[in-house]
C-alpha cells in the first residue's frame, strides 16, 4: 500500500489537477497487477487557498467585509474554473456544483460570525482554514471516478483525531488508528481509493482543528503510519530534496538518500517540500518516505529511510525562504526574557507561526522573522499585549530572507558552521541575526531579501556543492 500526499502545487489548477489523477491512476493499476491493491491519497487545498481563507478570516474579524467577500468569490471561480475545465459534461458535475456550493455558503456563514464577534481566535481559524482542503478531495474524486477509478472523498475530521491545541494540534494515534479501520479499510478492501483531505484534523468531540501550516505532509505520515502502509510518497514540484532551490541555483543537486534524521533536520530549518512533524509518524514504524516531483514523474526523488545505503555521498544542503518581515520588539532597560516568553505565546496562541527569533538582552530586544502575510496580524496581537507599558518600541524591517546551511557529521575537516561563516564573509553579505541549534552542523541567518539569491548561489559555488 502507498499513501500518496499532493501539494498545493501539484492542484493548482485544472491541468495539474488531470496530471495527479494520471500519476494516481497509473500507481494504482500497476500496484494492482502486482498484487498489491492499495492507494491512498492525501490532499492539500488548491495553490495559495489557504492563504486566502486566512485573509477572509482576519478580514471577516477586522469588519472588513467586502475583503471577506471577495475571497469567497475568487475561492468560487477558481474552483469552478477545475470543475468546468474536466467535468464540464460528466454526470459527476451535478453532484460536485452542489457541494462545492454547501461548502462555501457554509464558509460565509462562518465568516459573518467572525464579523458578528469582532474577534479571531485559534479556533476560529482553524474553523475556515480547513476549507480549501474539502474542496481539493472531492474534485479529485470525482475526476478519478471520472476515469473510471472508484474513488471517495473523506474528510480527516472524521479520522484523524487530536489534542485541542488549534492552529497546532498532535494526532492522538490510537484513536486515529482505529478510525482508519474503520473508515479507510472497508474502502481498500472494494479496491476504492480514498482522497483524504490534509492539514486538518478534529477533537474527539469534533472540534476542527489544523496540523500547522503546511501539515497535509503530516496527515499523510499519520495515515500511512496508522495504515501500515509500505511507503509514503510525498509528491511537490521539486525532484526531491535539493542542495539548494533549484530556482536560484541551476546546479542544485538531489540528495538521493537521507537518514530520518538529516531529513527531520532539513525539515525544522525549513525546507519547503517537508513538514517538520512529518518524519515523526513513519520512523515509529518504520516506513519508508519518498519525495518526488509531480511534474517529472520518473525522477527518482528523495528517498528517506532509517539507514541509507553506504555508497551514497552526503552533502549539506542550503534552505532559502523569501516573503518574510523582521518584526522588532523592544523595551527599555526593565526588558526580561519573561515578556519575549509572552510576545512568542500570544502569538503562537493566535495561530501565528514565528520562523525565527533572536534575543539581545544587551540591547533589550526580541527579533522575529515572520511570513510577510502575518505581518499586519503579528502588530496588532503585539501591540494588544504590550501596548500599555511605557518604553515599549515595536518596529518592523520588510523583506528580509532566511538562509540556513544543514550539514552532515564529518562533511569536511573544516566544518559547516565555519565554511558557511567564512563564505558569508568573503561574499560581504549584511547578516541581521544568527540562530544556531545546539548541534555544530546547522546554522541559520536573517538577510535582506535583495541580498538572498545572490547569496545562495555564492554559497553553493563556495562549498563545492557543485562538484
Amino acid at each position: 500500500m502507498i499513501v500518496h500526499k499532493f501539494g498545493g502545487t501539484s492542484l493548482g489548477e485544472a491541468r495539474r489537477f488531470s496530471n495527479v489523477a494520471d500519476i494516481v491512476a497509473e500507481h494504482h493499476l500497476r500496484t494492482k497487477s502486482l498484487g498489491r491493491p492499495g492507494t491512498v491519497v492525501v490532499v492539500s487545498a488548491m495553490s495559495q487557498v489557504t492563504n486566502q481563507l486566512i485573509q477572509g478570516s482576519r478580514a471577516a474579524a477586522e469588519g472588513q467585509e467586502n475583503v471577506w467577500r471577495q475571497v469567497t468569490a475568487g475561492l468560487r471561480d477558481k474552483h469552478l474554473a477545475v470543475v468546468d475545465s474536466l467535468l464540464g459534461r460528466s454526470s459527476e458535475r451535478r453532484e460536485i456544483m452542489a457541494f462545492l456550493e454547501d461548502r462555501l455558503n457554509n464558509l460565509e456563514r462562518l465568516y459573518l460570525s467572525l464579523s458578528v464577534l469582532g474577534e479571531l481566535t485559534a479556533r476560529g481559524g482553524d474553523a475556515t482554514a480547513c476549507f480549501g482542503e474539502q474542496l481539493s478531495a472531492a474534485i479529485l474524486a470525482a475526476v478519478l471516478r471520472e476515469r473510471g477509478l472508484a474513488s471517495q472523498a473523506l474528510s480527516a475530521s472524521e479520522i484523524i483525531v487530536t489534542d485541542d491545541r488549534f492552529g497546532a494540534a498532535s494526532p492522538i494515534p490510537d484513536e486515529t488508528r482505529r478510525r482508519l479501520g474503520k473508515k479507510v479499510r472497508p474502502l481498500l478492501e472494494q479496491d476504492v481509493i480514498p482522497v483524504i483531505t490534509g492539514y486538518i484534523a478534529a477533537t474527539e468531540k469534533g472540534i476542527p482543528t489544523t496540523l500547522g501550516r503546511g501539515g497535509s505532509d503530516y496527515s499523510a505520515a499519520i495515515i500511512g503510519a496508522g495504515l501500515g502502509a509500505d511507503e509514503v510518497w510525498i509528491w511537490s514540484d521539486v525532484d526531491g530534496i535539493l542542495t539548494a532551490d533549484p530556482n536560484i541555483v541551476g546546479r542544485a543537486r538531489t540528495l538521493s538518500e537521507l537518514s530520518y534524521a538529516e531529513a527531520a533536520e532539513l525539515a525544522y530549518y525549513g525546507a519547503d517540500v517537508l513538514h517538520p512533524k512529518t518524519i515523526r509518524p513513519v520512523v515509529a514504524v518504520g516506513i519508508p518516505l519518498r519525495i518526488l516531483n509531480s511534474f517529472e514523474p520518473r525522477h527518482p526523488g528523495t528517498l528517506i529511510v532509517k539507514t541509507p545505503s553506504p555508497g551514497r555521498r552526503p552533502l549539506p544542503a542550503i534552505i532559502s525562504t523569501s516573503g518574510l518581515s523582521l518584526i522588532i520588539l523592544g523595551r527599555d532597560e526593565s526588558w526580561t526574557q519573561s515578556l519575549a516568553s509572552r510576545a512568542l505565546q500570544r502569538l503562537s496562541e493566535n495561530g501565528l507561526e514565528v520562523l525565527m527569533f533572536s534575543q539581545s538582552l544587551a540591547e533589550h530586544r526580541l527579533n522575529l522573522v515572520v511570513r510577510k502575510q502575518d505581518q499586519a496580524h503579528c502588530l496588532k496581537v503585539l501591540n494588544g499585549e504590550f501596548g500599555g507599558p511605557a518604553g515599549l518600541r515595536l518596529g518592523v524591517k520588510e523583506k528580509v530572507a532566511t538562509i540556513s546551511v544543514v550539514g552532515v557529521p564529518g562533511w569536511n575537516e573544516v566544518g559547516t558552521i565555519s565554511h558557511a561563516f567564512a563564505a558569508l564573509g568573503k561574499r560581504g553579505a549584511r547578516v541581521i541575526s544568527v540562530t544556531q541549534a545546539a548541534s555544530e552542523n546547522s546554522i541559520s541567518f536573517c538577510l535582506p531579501e535583495e541580498q538572498m539569491e545572490d547569496t545562495v548561489r555564492f554559497l553553493h559555488g563556495e562549498m563545492g556543492l557543485e562538484n
